[in-house]
């Protein structure tokens, strides 16, 4: 049996009725322990809330769950139990791994997510920062990045979520799987009838569904949402936005839409669950995913939207900008310019078959990278090198 360590920067939350774990995370977890040939476990460190939880009994887990004190360190011994070790790379607190593995029979592989230039832009992001305060930010992350680098080389294999972070550090290592994370299972996805119906919706020139889900906060454009809309009813696109999600700036987008006189075209529906409402709502009363993202993370909803049958239209970010390239399933507009965003969507708005032909796209390529088959590859990632030695790690 091969003991396989998760080491994750989700977080967790200790409460009287029991731990309180991320609902994508629980799912991952779930996924390797249904993959994996032996016993899961991971360990987590403790935060204080979570905001998409879910309360859970750590004695009904099909992982054993360690939550040690955020300054502890493992120790050879503690390695040592262990055949795989999957660790967050974009979490410094572990890169000394890297080094105590070399010394072990322990097969150790990172996953990384953000890029250097994603976290330099999330410290710029900041308002409450002071230019001391970021200036101090970009020299720990340019210090921290030295380390990273460092640890990855001795890794015995990479996981990179996304294009971005597939450029920037494949090579460092060469036995490195780039993977498109999202939470889309095949039967999840849009099906053959809500794809004939969306077709019949656009042709028939009735008002573009635009959509729009996460966290309502400048770090993911949020603020863009108003001024895009209020062009687009300025161009006479007849277009409806849903925002589903909460945040800091729910507020200011509430009272921006009365202000813009915006309430016939934006709606405001605050957190839904994902499975049971966010995902049938996008599968069937949307056309565009509209994305104000700036950076270049690899974010869930891009697979997410694609899965549903809709096409997104987003900024030249790293990720979208090669996802689209890959997929042509939506619109690339200039980083950071939300009326050139807006007269993009106006653009497909007046060519409602170049809509469906991206809607398509989106599906055909979500298709081929679902959460069963992005997940099974870093299984196998994973299993084909689960002894240091083994014939198959090249």
């Amino acid at each position: 049996m091969k003991h396989l360590l998760v080491i994750s920067s989700a977080p967790a939350q200790v409460t009287p009725e029991g731990v309180v774990l991320d609902k994508k995370f629980l799912e991952g977890m779930r996924s390797y322990c249904a993959g994996w040939s032996g016993q899961v476990h991971c360990i987590l460190q403790k935060t204080g809330t979570v905001p998409f939880g879910t309360t859970v009994d750590p004695e009904n887990l099909p992982f054993e769950l360690q939550m040690p004190d955020a300054a502890a360190r493992l120790t050879r011994e503690q390695l040592a139990q262990y055949d795989v070790i999957l660790c967050s790379g974009d979490n410094h607190r572990y890169f000394y791994l890297a080094e105590l593995c070399q010394t072990l029979p322990v097969r150790l592989y990172y996953i990384i997510e953000y890029i250097l230039e994603t976290r330099l832009q999330i410290i710029q992001l900041d308002a409450r920062l002071s230019p001391l305060r970021k200036l101090k930010g970009v020299l720990w992350t340019l210090r921290q990045e030295r380390r990273r680098r460092r640890a990855f080389r001795r890794a015995d294999g990479l996981q990179a979520n996304g294009y971005p972070a597939d450029a920037a550090y494949r090579g460092i290592n060469a036995n490195t799987v780039r993977y498109l994370d999202n939470r889309v299972r095949r039967a999840d996805m849009a099906t053959a009838d809500e794809m004939v119906a969306r077709r019949a919706h656009l042709a028939a020139d009735k008002p573009l569904r635009l959509i729009h889900s996460g966290r309502l906060e400048r770090m993911k454009g949020s603020h863009d949402l108003i001024p895009i809309a209020r062009r687009l009813r300025d161009r006479g696109v007849d277009f409806r936005l849903d925002i589903f999600g909460t945040g800091s700036l729910e507020e200011e987008i509430r009272s921006g839409i009365g202000a813009a006189g915006l309430q016939d075209h934006m709606h405001l529906h605050g957190t839904v669950d994902f499975q049971s409402e966010l995902v049938p709502f996008t599968r069937t009363q949307s056309d565009i995913f509209l994305s104000c993202h700036r950076q270049s993370d690899p974010s869930c909803t891009y697979l997410e939207a694609l899965g549903c049958g809709v096409a997104v239209a987003g900024y030249a970010n790293r990720m979208w900008q090669a996802l689209q390239q890959q997929s042509g399933a939506g619109w690339v507009a200039p980083l950071g310019k939300p009326e050139a965003l807006a007269d993009v969507i106006a653009a497909a708005a007046a060519d409602r078959a170049d809509v469906s032909a991206c809607c398509e796209a989106a599906l055909t390529f979500a298709q081929g990278h679902s959460f069963e088959t992005e997940f099974n590859r870093r299984i196998a990632h994973l299993a084909g090198t689960s002894s240091k030695g083994d014939a198959s790690a090249a």
